[in-house]
Formats: C-alpha cells, structure tokens, sequence
C-alpha cells in the first residue's frame, strides 16, 4: 500500500482543516495548492466535512485530499466513498486498524506512547500520527523513539507551529507535520484566500529549506 508520506513528497505540511460551510471547500483547497501545500487534512468535526471532502475530490484535482478524526468503521466507509485518498485517526483501536487497512487507502493511526507504537508495528504498520504532539513530548519524545523503533515514521500533529515545525521536519522518523497555523480563523471568517495561499506558500517553504 502507498504511504501517505509518498502522497505529497514535496508538501511537508499537512493543512488540518475543520469546515463550517462546505462552500468553502473548494476556494481554500486552491488557496492550499497554490501555496504549495496539496495534501490536505479535513477532519470529519463539522455536518459539512463529508460534504467538504466530496467536494475537493471532484473539483480540486491537484489536491490530495483525506480524512481525519476518523474514530469508526463507519467513519471510514464514509470518508472513503466521499473521496478520501487517505485517513488520519486521533488514536486506534484493533476494529478501526481493521476497517482502515480493508479501505485499501492509506492510513496514519495516531499514537503517542512507545507501547502504541510498539502493538502497530506488530501489526506491520509504520505510518503513524504523533497526537498530541506538543503535549505528548514533543521533539524530544519522537527523537527518542528514533532509536529503538526505527521502523516507525510519524506526523506529528498538535500545538505545531511555525517556529518548532522545522525541528519536527529534521527528525529522521518524522515524515510530514500537521497543523493549522495557515488556516487562521480570521482568514477564514473573512474568507481571505490570498492570505491562506502566503501562509501556505511560508509553510511549504520550512521543509524545502532543510532539503537545501
């Protein structure tokens, strides 16, 4: 199976999108692509996320658009039939691993203990989201688990930020970071698209430059 981190190799942020109105989906999807960002995240939170999904997959080609907050087998049957190409999950659960890995897209189950991580690679899977992120130990937490279980590749996810985004990108077991400092909510209120595409554009900019 294709790893989500092979989705967008060039996009080392993943855009965490809650939408209040699905009509926004559509504008900020290209608001995110132009500015370089075209693996987006829009969590299952609002009535209008399924929608959101469906609509970005049929008009936003360049997009690679998934699901997130997915906590049900039902989750990820929705998510998928409304277009997902990929699903992120706060935490896990053998039933969810089960109904994500039959979906026959790809996945990131969250962890944030070695002993998570540990019970999903016994299972053979390696792609992971790291949540809460800041909260759970942060850096120093993932950098030590680089050690003994090299196996594991996270994004981590939660109380990211500009400033301590780029010490996550520089980790060896660290694939992309989530976050949604791009998305502020007076940008959205005002549906201020040029300023999500700068944002955006600054965002993609933090991993090109450790690859220089």
């Amino acid at each position: 199976m294709t790893s989500v981190f092979d989705l967008a190799p060039d996009g080392p942020v993943l855009p965490v999108l809650v939408i209040e109105d699905a009509a926004d989906a559509v504008p900020l999807a290209r608001a995110l692509v132009a500015g370089g960002l075209p693996l987006i995240e829009v969590t299952l939170r609002t009535p209008a996320a399924l929608d959101a999904v469906r609509a970005i997959a049929a008009e936003v080609p360049e997009a690679v658009v998934g699901a997130g907050t997915v906590v049900s087998a039902a989750g990820v049957a929705g998510a998928v039939a409304a277009g997902a190409r990929f699903l992120v999950s706060p935490g896990w659960t053998g039933r969810l691993i089960g109904a994500m890995r039959d979906s026959g897209v790809p996945f990131l189950p969250g962890v944030s203990t070695a002993s998570e991580v540990v019970a999903l690679l016994e299972q053979d899977v390696t792609d992971m989201k790291f949540f809460p992120a800041e909260a759970a130990g942060g850096v120093p937490y993932l950098r030590s688990l680089a050690g003994p279980l090299p196996r594991a590749r996270f994004c981590p996810t939660g109380g990211i930020a500009p400033a301590s985004a780029p010490a996550y990108l520089a980790l060896p077991n660290v694939g992309c970071v989530g976050g949604s400092w791009m998305l502020p909510p007076d940008a959205l209120a005002a549906r201020d698209w040029a300023r999500v595409e700068a944002l955006a554009r600054d965002a993609a900019a933090l991993g090109q430059a450790l690859s220089r």
